[in-house]
């Protein structure tokens, strides 16, 4: 996830690769038991997707599930229950 990230970080932010590093950091961080640093990392790859990607229904329904994933792993249920029903 890092090295990834480290990757592409200095590119753009509207950089495809950029983002999918994002989002790639906070599955690995959630993955490895560290949900509460991947919250933002998965709010903001989402919030760049809606922003810049829009049209890429697809690639914005995994980062709402990868949200969604995270918040109910952090015990914020309510909130996961929100992004799953737009899911």
């Amino acid at each position: 996830g890092w090295a990834c990230w480290k990757t592409y970080l200095s590119r753009p932010e509207t950089d495809g690769y950029r983002c999918d590093a994002m989002g790639i950091l906070g599955i690995a961080l959630r993955q490895n038991g560290r949900p509460e640093e991947a919250l933002p990392v998965l709010e903001a790859n989402l919030a760049l997707r809606r922003r810049y990607w829009s049209h890429e229904e697809k690639s914005i329904l995994v980062a709402q599930t990868s949200l969604a994933n995270c918040l109910g792993d952090l015990g914020r249920l309510d909130e996961a229950f929100v992004l799953e029903r737009a899911i």
